[in-house]
């Protein structure tokens, strides 16, 4: 086909395949069915329709989560804290006991001298007692703060 003046028109550009150098007539890895033919099912998959959802295809994983309470440390001051027992917040009541630091501090006194009596003065000293904890409302032992 000529054009009127007289030169020929050009070609189709060529093709993908064969500018890539692709061959052509090299058989597929998947099978490809005919025009008109159905699949057979063996290793090919009809597309979906369109109106039809895709199948999901993640299943749902459920995670347990643990929630522990924070851990509470106690010393000589009262705590405000949760009670484990009846579970209202509470500011704890303390109790004071002689403990081993009250023992060496009265021992410590005896070894100097001072045995008319004065040595019982840590007995009478809540700084140098150990302390309990407890709830003020169900009266339960909630922990204690050893001094040694």
């Amino acid at each position: 086909m000529s054009t009127p003046s007289g030169i020929p028109a050009p070609s189709a550009p060529p093709s993908y395949e064969e500018t890539t150098g692709i061959n052509v007539n090299y058989p597929h890895p998947y099978p490809v069915p005919e025009p008109g033919q159905k699949p057979d099912g063996k290793g090919m998959n009809p597309p979906p329709y369109i109106g039809q959802p895709v199948p999901a295809s993640n299943p749902v994983t459920v995670q347990t989560v643990y929630v522990q309470q924070p851990v509470v440390v106690f010393y000589d001051r009262p705590v405000q804290m949760c009670c484990p027992s009846c579970n209202q917040m509470i500011v704890t009541r303390l109790s004071y006991e002689s403990g081993a630091l009250t023992w060496l501090s009265c021992g410590g006194l005896c070894l100097l001298g001072c045995i008319a009596g004065c040595c019982l003065i840590p007995f009478c000293i809540d700084a140098l007692k150990d302390v309990d904890h407890f709830c003020p409302n169900c009266n339960v032992h909630i922990g204690s703060y050893k001094r040694l």
